[in-house]
């Protein structure tokens, strides 16, 4: 049988400073290694030293973190670096992964690398990456961008994941299938459950009900009655308010098994997709799904290649944990009142934590660092739910980049801004503290870039619909995820665009809708408004129903153009808000899956904003004449 690599998932490179970079892998077994770094002629930079973070997840599965701190060598603006990382016993991980290094790059080594920028002239940005998605899926085209051979002007300065990375709550049966095969491969930890049928997640490899079914395994309220029933009644949505929960993911080693699916083709040779023990009605559905996964497997090399070669930020979505997570109070209530999931949830939250957030800034989680060093051994994961206790009161997964112009990420999912009046209206995305604090750290600046998950001005059309929802008690039913949502929210960041200290240039980055569009915004009625440009680029891997979204395009353009009366009707009536028309496209949305590429002028604002399609083709959107 066909060994086991030592290395399993990356190197990606996440947080670079001109003062340190980190990387992010998994190994198979205990690794001690420290970080090298190259210049452009291929010479050796003294590092300061390499700081190691490792926690192991399973009996053959590592993960790491590797901080290099330079010292006084700093990086320089402009400038290519190669990095490798020397593994004790093994040498170097570029000779173990020679398929991840670009070729032609003057060393008779090829090694990792990554060009370097303080003053950002190209960032590429987006969200929604699910891997059984019927169309192809946009990430692999990061590989042609970030390559050394390519001019340095046109190089990807970073990249911005911003939200549903991974879906949690809507996974293929295929995909399962692999998840199950990996938690066996690599011995990957269980755990047990509370407050559920099944008390640990051993039980769930071989269930009954484990593949289609698990709306039957998933939590119930007191009283025997489905979570979403208690939700929203007159909606039929599955535990978790997911329309697509069929295979919700509920042990933290199935979570962590499907990120190492959905970043890296190493795993994937000792994965047999032929179906699994189904029931006669799911077999037909399993080979569509499994035609979609297979599809999204053999692209694998060049998402992993490119993840080497630029860094990577990333924030987290409602599918990075579940459909609708935190939407309302009412939500809330009824998820962490129940043992069983608040513990699903709470996994989620911690394979985000292990997977993405740990590779973004990571000066504010030292005390999850600390506590992860106590969770993580030898023997299997220790005190489980007190480290879930911990994640839950945790509130600083925002971050700032001192890049120029600097950006902002901010967290739109745990810090918001419930509801009093009732528990079913839509919580604000951010609460007065947090957009207190934005306001602070961009006060004054010439141009800031802030990345939300969810638009700050979305089609008003489709927000509409998703008010008159919400009026009859049915936010949920319609995901009612937008700014405008609540009253408070709404109108203190309404107010940070109108201070007269808000950043004459500023540039919003958002996803999540799964269709892409630009809006320009400025002030009604002021001479010195800031010129407000938002790029929405959804999703990678995911599209919005085609004929829907002709629908609600149409409507908004009637109802809600720039010149329409309607406008002064709604919270942001005292803004003009532009739409820009995508080249060679019929309506002002685009719904292709794709990566955005932002363009800066030399100053800081914006140049260009552009889609890189799955298909290697490219969407321009042209600004509208002045009136």
């Amino acid at each position: 049988m066909q060994s086991l690599p030592l290395i399993i998932a990356g190197p990606i490179l996440r947080d670079t400073t001109a003062s340190s970079f980190n990387v992010w892998l998994v190994s198979t077994r205990a690794i001690q290694a420290s970080l090298l770094l190259f210049d452009e002629a291929h010479e050796s930079i003294t590092l300061k030293c390499t700081e190691q973070l490792s926690w192991p997840i399973g009996e053959a599965c590592y993960i790491h973190l590797f901080t290099a701190e330079l010292g006084k060598n700093k990086l320089c603006g402009g400038s290519r670096y190669y990095y490798d990382l020397n593994i004790s016993e093994q040498g170097e991980l570029s000779a173990l992964l020679p398929a991840l290094t670009y070729e032609n790059q003057g060393s008779t080594l090829p090694r990792f690398s990554f060009l370097f920028a303080n003053k950002l002239t190209n960032v590429i940005h987006g969200s929604c990456r699910k891997a059984h998605h019927y169309a192809k899926d946009a990430l692999p085209q990061l590989a042609n961008l970030v390559s050394p051979t390519q001019a340095k002007q046109d190089i990807p300065d970073l990249v911005l994941m911003t939200g549903d990375q991974v879906y949690i709550d809507d996974v293929a049966g295929p995909m399962l299938h692999a998840i199950q095969q990996t938690i066996t491969l690599l011995g990957l930890f269980h755990e047990d459950i509370s407050g559920s049928t099944i008390a640990s997640s051993a039980d769930l490899l071989g269930h009954a009900h484990c593949f289609y079914e698990r709306a039957l395994l998933l939590p119930k309220t007191e009283g025997n009655k489905d979570l979403s029933k208690a939700f929203f009644k007159a909606k039929q949505k599955p535990v978790f308010t997911s329309v697509n929960a069929d295979n919700h993911l509920i042990a933290l080693n199935e979570m962590l098994a499907l990120y190492l699916l959905s970043w890296s083709s190493r795993l994937w040779s000792f994965i047999d997709l032929h179906p699994p023990q189904l029931k006669p009605e799911y077999i037909e559905r399993y080979n569509k799904e499994k035609q979609n996964i297979e599809a999204f497997v053999e692209s694998l090399p060049a998402v992993e290649k490119a993840l080497a070669h630029v860094p990577v930020y990333m924030i987290f979505d409602d599918h990075d944990v579940t459909d609708d997570w935190n939407l309302t109070r009412g939500w809330e209530e009824q998820v962490y009142g129940n043992p069983y999931s608040r513990q699903i949830v709470g996994n989620a939250i911690c394979a985000y934590f292990l997977c993405q957030g740990i590779g973004n800034p990571k000066q504010k989680l030292t005390p999850l660092i600390e506590a992860a060093n106590q969770t993580f051994t030898e023997d299997g994961i220790k005190n489980h739910q007190a480290f879930l206790t911990q994640l839950f009161d945790f509130d600083q997964w925002h971050y700032n980049l001192s890049t120029s112009p600097p950006i902002h990420v901010l967290d739109t999912r745990t810090q918001r801004w419930r509801s009093e009046s009732n528990p079913n209206k839509p919580s604000g995305l951010m609460d007065w503290e947090g957009l207190c604090e934005l306001q602070q750290n961009i006060m004054g600046k010439q141009s800031v870039i802030m990345v939300s998950a969810a638009p700050v001005y979305g089609v008003k059309f489709i927000e509409t619909v998703q008010r008159i929802f919400t009026a009859f008690g049915g936010a949920l039913m319609v995901d009612a995820e937008n700014w405008m949502a609540h009253k408070g929210t709404a109108s203190v960041m309404l107010n940070v665009f109108r201070h007269i200290k808000t950043p004459p240039n500023f540039i919003i980055l958002s996803g999540d809708v799964h269709y892409s569009f630009v809006y320009d915004v400025s002030l009604r009625f002021r001479r010195n408004s800031p010129k407000i440009v938002q790029f929405t680029c959804s999703g990678i891997h995911n599209q919005f129903p085609q004929k829907l979204i002709n629908f609600f395009d149409r409507c908004n353009r009637l109802l809600y153009g720039h010149r329409s009366p309607l406008n002064f009707l709604t919270q942001r009536r005292n803004m003009s808000v532009k739409q820009r028309q995508p080249e060679n496209q019929h309506g002002d949305v685009v719904n292709a899956c794709a990566l955005g590429l932002l363009q800066l002028s030399e100053d800081g604002t914006e140049q260009t904003c552009k889609l890189i399609c799955a298909d290697g083709s490219t969407v321009e959107f042209t600004q509208q004449t002045q009136d």
